[in-house]
């Protein structure tokens, strides 16, 4: 046999012995107990920090984003029940993005869903859990702009109905 006729079946077996690590990987995720309601709100509640405010209850944060994360963390402790606290699945079963304005005092102005696949239970979810969650803390007024401050947030669903913040998400599976 010539020496270039062994390189494609070095690679085959190469590639066969990777899948086959990955199919083991797969099989013992899938064999993995699954943990119950009770678990995962404790895990929720130990995972949401609570947000860092002076005494008049104005944010520390120093930017937007993390003005962003600050509000993320409120969202999510507020409505922990309905937080996924692990990895999200690869394939969400929808991503909801929101635009809202808070003003000065941290109240709620205004939202709008900028983005949905029409998923309407998800739409309703995310909407009810940004309104559930105000008042915020008040932005810093260096980050306000005409006395407001305008931001975005995806809510990433999984097929269970459960969303994590993309600001505080952890990273997707298959990622």
């Amino acid at each position: 046999m010539h020496k270039n006729d062994e390189r494609p079946r070095h690679r085959l077996g190469a590639r066969l012995a990777a899948s086959g690590l990955g199919v083991a990987a797969l099989l013992a995720a899938c064999s993995a107990p699954e943990s119950t309601q009770q678990e995962r709100d404790a895990l929720a509640r130990s995972l949401i920090e609570q947000k860092k405010t002076t005494s008049d209850g104005t944010s520390t944060a120093t930017t937007s984003d993390g003005y962003k994360v600050d509000l993320a963390k409120r969202i999510s402790q507020v409505n922990f029940t309905q937080v996924y606290v692990e990895r999200p699945q690869a394939l969400l079963r929808s991503v909801i993005v929101i635009k809202y304005v808070v003003d000065g005092e941290g109240r709620l102005v205004a939202s709008e869903i900028l983005r949905s696949n029409r998923d309407k239970a998800a739409e309703t979810s995310a909407m009810g859990s940004l309104k559930n969650a105000a008042p915020f803390p008040k932005p810093p007024p260096a980050l306000l702009r005409n006395g407001r401050i305008e931001l975005s947030e995806s809510w990433l669903f999984n097929n269970d109905g459960r969303f994590q913040l993309r600001s505080v998400a952890l990273a997707q599976m298959g990622e």
